[in-house]
């Protein structure tokens, strides 16, 4: 009887660490250059529809941002 327990703990312990290394993945890959500057350069074409100022705005402070730690570099729009 004592077995059946220590399986399930065992099983409990597993996985939750596949869970958690589950997230932690799925959080890196969120967070890569590749997604970013897909969505960047979407956000580019969005701008470019609409002319909104503090949407430029909010775009140019996100590409500053990419730029600084990734690369290709995206050119900085102008919201003037």
């Amino acid at each position: 009887m004592s077995q059946k327990p220590k399986k399930f703990k065992t099983i409990i312990v597993a996985l939750t660490g596949i869970v958690f290394l589950g997230i932690l993945l799925s959080f890196e890959l969120l967070n890569s250059c590749e997604v970013e500057h897909v969505s960047i350069l979407s956000e580019i074409q969005t701008y470019e529809k609409t002319l909104e100022p503090e949407f430029c705005e909010k775009t140019v402070y996100k590409i500053l941002d990419y730029n600084d730690k990734c690369e290709p570099y995206i050119e900085i729009l102008d919201c003037g």
